[in-house]
């Protein structure tokens, strides 16, 4: 799932839109007449990339309720919707974290997906379609795989994996730009500190490398889904983790989540050829494998 990386659409957007405000503010333009070395250009680097990795995660739960129209069960008002919340309770109580909200979101997909600011302030939502397709066993592994999701950190994490990418863009981002400047300009000092082929340079850099580094994001993140697979066998049973995979791999593990949160769900699209390493998700054959292999 998310052909692109976590976050690669949120932080691609916040990284470009800093660039603009930069640019819009004269921030780069002061830097470079200051004669900002690379030290202070890293730190300058490390506010807005982390900056725009932390934006994300905090809206991300927001962001999810919005985009796929969750609706967090507060009073349950079914014995489908009690039983959820008390396997999801079951589950956190067992993984020693704060009981996340509940939510369901309308899709035929089967999916489930857990995003949050913290351990102790997380979300996992269930698509209507998982729980029409699958029994309550395979159902109770995937709310074990989401927990364990949330248990291991993985969303803090990845923020800052892709915050410290998001710092290496800019200021790889920005170096390259400086050299092109200087090169169009004949070698000439700016008195403005850059030129408009630096702001386009920087721009499309920022663009080129930030997918690079979503490629490194998504071999991360694939790698977490196997401790995610491994907590949901331990919380709910292999048998069930291994049933609840094989079940979405016999539906082809489609994903339509937004690819804001894509990556935080079950199951995803299947890839071939170099969209492969955009894949946030090892494909289904391989994860189950690993689970009997464990076994």
């Amino acid at each position: 799932m998310l052909r692109i990386a976590l976050f690669l659409g949120t932080n691609i957007a916040v990284l470009l839109l800093l660039s603009v405000v930069c640019r819009l503010f004269g921030i780069d333009e002061w830097a470079a007449r200051q004669g900002v070395g690379l030290g202070g250009l890293l730190a300058f680097a490390a506010v807005f990339g982390m900056g725009g990795a932390f934006i994300s995660l905090a809206m991300s739960k927001w962001l999810a309720k919005m985009s796929t129209g969750a609706q967090v069960i507060t009073e349950p008002r079914n014995d489908t919707e009690r039983w959820l919340l008390a396997t999801v309770r079951r589950h956190a109580e067992k993984a020693g974290i704060g009981i996340p909200e509940v939510a369901i979101y309308d899709a035929p997909e089967m999916n489930a997906f857990a995003t949050g600011m913290s351990r102790n302030s997380a979300l996992v939502a269930v698509s209507t379609g998982l729980l029409q397709q699958m029994d309550r066993e395979q159902v109770s592994a995937v709310l074990g795989h989401e927990i364990g999701h949330v248990a291991n950190g993985d969303m803090v994490t990845l923020t800052l994996v892709q915050g410290v990418l998001n710092t290496l863009v800019i200021v790889l981002a920005r170096i390259v730009g400086r050299v092109v400047d200087s090169w169009m300009s004949g070698g000439r000092d700016r008195d403005g500190g850059g030129g408009i082929g630096y702001f386009v340079v920087v721009m499309v850099l920022q663009l080129v490398f930030g997918l690079f580094a979503s490629m490194i994001v998504a071999a991360f993140s694939r790698w977490r889904e196997f401790r995610a697979d491994a907590a949901g066998a331990n919380l709910a049973g292999r048998a069930s983790m291994v049933s609840a995979l094989q079940r979405l791999a016999a539906n082809h593990g489609e994903s339509t989540l937004p690819q804001t949160i894509a990556a935080f769900g079950i199951a995803g699209p299947l890839a071939e050829g170099l969209k492969k390493l955009f894949m946030s998700h090892p494909p289904l054959p391989e994860r189950i494998a690993a689970l009997q292999r464990a076994a």
